[in-house]
């Protein structure tokens, strides 16, 4: 779960980026709870939004980041590019010359880091 402060610009972005969409919502008085997914996970994402919050989430030291995982990694940061997101370089960690992983980050409205990964490997 992550909370957000601009619920339809958050739902923009994880529509567009992992092209994950709600799949249930729970809204009450004072909040709200977005629950996100696709139909290559049965994972989810839970949006939860506190109705009349202006000022920015701290992230804390705990966050570190959330993953997914993607067939092709240069070609989704191009197409995010071109859809004028600000993904951040493309890099790879390798072994040796082996490839172990091929990676960007992308950060949400919020600030929050989501790593794209390159379907390859350990990573599924």
């Amino acid at each position: 779960m992550i909370r957000v402060r601009d619920l339809d610009a958050s739902l923009r972005f994880y529509r567009e980026v992992l092209a994950l969409t709600p799949s249930h919502r729970l809204d009450f008085a004072d909040f709200s709870l977005v629950y996100l997914r696709n139909d290559e996970t049965d994972a989810e994402i839970e949006l939860t939004w506190n109705r009349g919050r202006q000022e920015p989430y701290t992230h804390g030291d705990g966050y570190g980041h959330v993953a997914v995982v993607v067939d092709d990694v240069p070609a989704r940061h191009a197409e995010l590019v071109q859809a004028g997101h600000a993904p951040l370089p493309v890099k790879e960690f390798k072994a040796g010359e082996t490839l172990l992983a091929r990676f960007f980050f992308i950060l949400d409205p919020d600030g929050y880091k989501i790593e794209v990964l390159e379907r390859h490997g350990h990573y599924r």
